[in-house]
This record gives C-alpha cells, sequence and structure tokens, in this order.
C-alpha cells in the first residue's frame, strides 16, 4: 500500500468538538470530503493531553489506529467538526 504524502496539503482545518466547541486539532487536510481520519504527521497543532479524548469535556472523538502503515486517529462520526 501507499503511504500518504508526507508533505500534504497546504490548507489547514481547525477541528473542534461537538459537544463543547472546544478546539482539538489544527490539521492539514486534503479533499473535499468527510473528515474520516487524521494522520498524525499532518497535525501541525495538538490541543488534547490524552489521545481521541476532548481536553474539556473528555468525551472520546477518535481511536489510534494504522492507516496504509502510518499512525492515525480514526474520527468517531458526529463527534467532531471543522472549518
Amino acid at each position: 500500500m501507499a503511504k500518504p504524502n508526507k508533505k500534504g496539503p497546504t490548507k489547514t482545518i481547525k477541528i473542534f468538538c461537538k459537544t463543547c466547541s472546544a478546539p482539538l486539532f489544527k490539521y492539514r487536510k486534503g479533499g473535499k470530503g468527510a473528515l474520516v481520519k487524521c494522520f498524525k504527521e499532518r497535525i501541525s497543532q495538538n490541543y488534547t493531553l490524552t489521545a481521541g479524548v476532548c481536553p474539556k469535556c473528555e468525551k472520546v472523538f477518535a481511536r489510534e489506529a494504522l492507516v496504509k502503515g502510518t499512525p492515525a486517529y480514526k474520527i468517531i462520526g458526529g463527534k467532531v467538526w471543522f472549518k
């Protein structure tokens, strides 16, 4: 399997918790589709204290996984929003 592009896209998005609107990540996302996974190497700022848990309301929004051999967070549907 091919690895994701390390340099990645230049467009950054901010990812927030759906419940309390706390900022979670600043992420370099490619494409127009839904946010399904976040590759750890593309996260430019991480506001979480524990992996996959919101720092404010402490709800789990993602799980750690290997996607194409690269560490990533698999986002749980409906737990986050981004702009």
